[in-house]
């Protein structure tokens, strides 16, 4: 598998690079973010790890470039830790987001979730919520609109979250089951970042985002995809 490590950090791209190399990855280093866009053109990486603090493009205009033409997952790796950054590279379709010092043992756990894909067996159903057509066999979701119906763009991890809840329609998903079934097992305590990943998909499928119609929470318990 192919990882694209885009840091202009020369000690931790060396120490990724080494580290990562040994496990059977074959890596793609970057020193800053157009180089990190033309690696990502020419080689299409399997996963993209990325700072955010790059010189020539920072790394929330990298995760632009990339959503603008493709869904590789995409992982950051920065030493930024408030809220905002995370929301904010999120929002601009960052799958998950790592602080650092790290662990290579957590790094690793996260590089597998993000390369994890849920089987699909064939004749998936279309669900329809709303204005909200969501195609599980394209994995393509589009909204009507006044002008006509548009792709809604959501990230790969954003995806596998409204897949699990759309295919258990008014049951209650606990987010321990969400969080292992996404992340892994050693992750279902995470429940504060599953919460982020909760309010972007309500910015994107909900007409109130903030009076939630159909992505409901069940307090202290998980959440429920009312159709």
């Amino acid at each position: 598998m192919k990882i694209l490590i885009a840091d202009d950090d020369p000690q931790i791209l060396r120490a990724l690079r080494v580290t990562l190399g040994a496990r059977g990855y074959e890596i793609i280093p970057a020193h800053d973010g157009q180089a990190a866009l033309n690696a990502a053109i020419e080689h299409h990486p399997d996963l993209v790890m990325l700072d955010l603090g790059m010189p020539k493009l920072n790394g929330i205009e990298v995760i632009e470039g990339l959503r603008g033409w493709s869904q590789v997952p995409i992982l950051v790796v920065s030493g930024r830790t408030g809220a905002s950054d995370k929301v904010e590279a999120l929002d601009a379709g960052a799958d998950d987001y790592v602080t650092k010092p790290f662990s290579i043992d957590e790094l690793l756990a996260r590089i597998r979730a993000l390369t994890r894909r849920v089987p699909q067996a064939p004749g998936e159903p279309v669900v329809v919520f709303g204005p909200i057509t969501v195609d599980l066999t394209a994995k393509r979701i589009t909204r009507e609109a006044a002008s006509g119906s548009e792709v809604v763009r959501l990230t790969p991890t954003e995806w596998q979250i409204l897949e699990f809840l759309v295919r258990n329609p008014d049951k209650l998903v606990t987010r321990q089951s969400l969080l292992s079934q996404i992340w892994g097992p050693a992750h279902t305590a995470d429940t504060g970042y599953l919460r982020l990943y909760m309010a972007q998909l309500r910015k994107k499928l909900e007409p109130e985002p903030a009076n939630p119609r159909y992505l409901i929470t069940e307090a202290g318990m998980g959440y429920r995809f009312v159709p």
